[in-house]
C-alpha cells in the first residue's frame, strides 16, 4: 500500500522547485509534511528533513526545504503528527518516531528517488527521529545539527520543556528511566549501519554539546562511521552565511557517501 495519500501543490517562491504539501499514512493515522521536487525527470538522491521543536515551535519552513532541495534533492519534511492539520498528538521521539519512518518510505516510492540514495537530516529534536529512522530504515547518510542524542540529558539541561516531557513521557527520568531509555536511540544503534555526520555548536544552549559527545562516543564504540564537525564559538542557530556554507559542505558530504549501504536493521 503507497504510504502517500493526497498530494496538493503549495506556492513556490522558487522558479525551478515545486512545492507540494503532502497527506500521507504512519500507524493508522493521516500526518501532513511539505515536498519539494527540483523541476525535470532525472533521478535525484531523497533528502528526509527532520524538524526540531515541539507543535508551533521550529515549524518546517519552505525556504529552509528550498535550500536543501536547490543542492539537487528532493525533500520531503514531515509536520509530525497533530500538527498542520495532521492526525493524533505529538509524542516527541515516541510513538511519532514512525512519521519519520514512514516518510523515508514515503521518498523510497517517489518515482524520481535512487532508491539506494536516501538522506536523512535532523536539526534538534530531530536528530532523534533521525538516529531512529537510521535504525529502522537502510539510510544512506545521516547528518544530525544541534541534535537531541540522550532524552534524560534533554530534560535535565532544559527546564522550559520538563513540564511537557512529564506529561508525554509520563514521569522525570528518576521516576520512569525505562521510558527515557526507550525513546533515546544511543541504546540502540547496533543494528544501524549508515555513516554518520555531527554538527554542533559547542556554545549551544538548547541542546548541549554533551548530545554530540555522547552520540561520537558510542558510534565509535560501536566501530560505526562518524564524524563530526565541531564550531568553538556558535549557538543553536548559525549566523546566515556560516548557515548557508555548512549547507553546502554537508550535502556534498552525502553525496559523497557510498549509496549502497548494507541494510542491517530494524
Amino acid at each position: 500500500m503507497s504510504t502517500m495519500i493526497h498530494k496538493e501543490r503549495f506556492p513556490s517562491p522558487h522558479p525551478n522547485i515545486n512545492l507540494y504539501t503532502v497527506t500521507y499514512q504512519s500507524s493508522g493515522l493521516q500526518v501532513k509534511g511539505l515536498l519539494a521536487e527540483p523541476k525535470g525527470i532525472e533521478p535525484l538522491d531523497g533528502f528526509l528533513y527532520l524538524r526540531g521543536g515541539i507543535k508551533n515551535v521550529g515549524k518546517v519552513r519552505p525556504g529552509r526545504i528550498i535550500q536543501f532541495a536547490s543542492e539537487g534533492f528532493i525533500v520531503f519534511a514531515p509536520f509530525y503528527r497533530g500538527n498542520q492539520g495532521g492526525e493524533g498528538n505529538e509524542d516527541f521521539g515516541g510513538e511519532d518516531r514512525n512519521d519519520a519512518i514512514f516518510a523515508f518510505d514515503l521518498l523510497a516510492e517517489h518515482p524520481r528517488v535512487k532508491s539506494d540514495a536516501i538522506h536523512v537530516f535532523g536539526f534538534s529534536r530531530g536528530g532523534v527521529m533521525a538516529l531512529w529512522t537510521a535504525i529502522e530504515r537502510p539510510v544512506s547518510s545521516l547528518v544530525t545539527w544541534g541534535g537531541v542524542s540522550d532524552m534524560s540529558l534533554t530534560y535535565v539541561e532544559r527546564e522550559d520543556l520538563r513540564r511537557m516531557m512529564k506529561r508525554v513521557i509520563g514521569g522525570t527520568p528518576v521516576k520512569v528511566p525505562e521510558r527515557y531509555r526507550e525513546r533515546t536511540p544511543l541504546y540502540y544503534l547496533e543494528t544501524m549501519s549508515s555513516p554518520v555526520l555531527i554538527i554542533h555548536g559547542e556554545q549551544d544552549l538548547n541542546v548541549s554539546v554533551e548530545h554530540a559527545y555522547r552520540l561520537e562516543k558510542r558510534l565509535k564504540e560501536l566501530k560505526k562511521p562518524v564524524k563530526s564537525w565541531y564550531f568553538p564559538e556558535l549557538t543553536h542557530y548559525f549566523p546566515p552565511s556560516i548557515n548557508r556554507k555548512t549547507v553546502l559542505e554537508l550535502t556534498s558530504w552525502m553525496k559523497m557517501q557510498n549509496h549502497s549501504n548494507t541494510y542491517v536493521g530494524g
